[in-house]
C-alpha cells in the first residue's frame, strides 16, 4: 500500500500492468470494436499518465479487471481535455477486493455495531475513479454477463441518498435489475465497479 501515498508505479509495475491490460484488450475485442491497442497504450505513457496508471493498477489489484469499453469524444469540448478512453471494471463478478463495504461515509458512520472497514464512495475516491452510474452499469451489461452471483453499488442520486437509500445493480434471470438498500448495509457478495478516463 506504500504506492497509494505517491500514486506512482515503478517502471516494473507499469510494464507488468500494461501487459495485463493488453492481453485483456486483445481477448475481449467485443468491448471496444474499432479501437486499437497501440493508440490506447500511447495514452498511458508513464511520464504523462502516471496517476492514471496508478489508478488502473488499483482497479486491477482489487480484482476489477479494468478494460477499455469506449472512446469519449463528447466530454472533451466541454471539459477542455483531449479525447479520452473509457475504462470500466470488467470482472465477471463484483471486484473481490472491494466487498463488504457500505455505500458511503455517512452510511458507515450511522452504524452503531458491526461496522465494515470501508465504504464504496471513499474507496473509489482513494483510487481516483468514479462509481458507475446505473446507466453506465447497464451499458457495461450490454458487453457481456456481469454480476450473475454478486451485485455492485452504483452512484446513487442525491434525492434517494437524502432519504437514507442507496442503489445497487445485478444480473439475474437474464435481466439487469436495480435494487435498493439502506446506505449503511453491506454484503459479502457486493462491491462496486468504477470508471476511469485516460
Amino acid at each position: 500500500m506504500s504506492n497509494s501515498n505517491k500514486k506512482k508505479l515503478s517502471p516494473g509495475q507499469c510494464e507488468k500492468l500494461l501487459k495485463i491490460l493488453k492481453a485483456r484488450f486483445e481477448k475481449n475485442m467485443n468491448r471496444h470494436k474499432g479501437l486499437q491497442w497501440a493508440k490506447v497504450q500511447a495514452r498511458m505513457d508513464p511520464a504523462k499518465a502516471g496517476e492514471k496508471l496508478w489508478s488502473l493498477n488499483e482497479m486491477e489489484r482489487t480484482g476489477g479487471e479494468p478494460d477499455v469499453i469506449g472512446y469519449d469524444k463528447k466530454t472533451t469540448a466541454k471539459a477542455g481535455r483531449a479525447d479520452e478512453y473509457i475504462f470500466y471494471d470488467c470482472s465477471a463478478e463484483s471486484p473481490k477486493g472491494r466487498t463488504s463495504v457500505c455505500y458511503d461515509r455517512e452510511g458507515l458512520d450511522s452504524r452503531k455495531a458491526f461496522k465494515p472497514k470501508n465504504n464504496a464512495v471513499d474507496m473509489a475516491a482513494a483510487m481516483s475513479i468514479e462509481l458507475l452510474t446505473e446507466e453506465q452499469y447497464r451499458q457495461l451489461q450490454k458487453l457481456g454477463n456481469f454480476d450473475m452471483k454478486t451485485s455492485s453499488w452504483v452512484k446513487t442520486p442525491a434525492d434517494i441518498r437524502k432519504l437514507g437509500g442507496a442503489l445497487y445493480c445485478e444480473r439475474r434471470y437474464g435481466r439487469v435489475f436495480t435494487g435498493h438498500n439502506g446506505a449503511q448495509s453491506y454484503y459479502g457478495a457486493r462491491a462496486f465497479r468504477g470508471e476511469l478516463l485516460v
